[in-house]
């Protein structure tokens, strides 16, 4: 998978499942403060990895994740 795959599957989640503005959602975008992810976000967001990219992620290893783009970075880690 590359990484115009997953960034497009990301998006296409965050859009559609988490329910985030588009226009929230750019490759600096803080997934905190510009997207309003929350902890029960997160929750979510394990789930729909786990089902979309066919890993768990790791709470320690999400610690420094902070943009749309680190965190397709990460799932790029895993899957490249």
């Amino acid at each position: 998978m590359n990484r115009q795959e997953i960034e497009s599957k990301v998006k296409e989640f965050l859009l559609e499942d988490l329910e985030i503005d588009e226009e929230n959602i750019f490759p600096e975008a803080k997934l905190k403060e510009d997207m309003g992810i929350d902890s029960l976000d997160y929750v979510d967001i394990v789930v729909i990895v786990e089902k979309n990219f066919g890993f768990k992620i790791k709470a320690e290893e999400m610690a420094n994740v902070k943009t749309m783009s680190q965190f397709c970075d990460y799932i790029e880690s895993k899957v490249g």
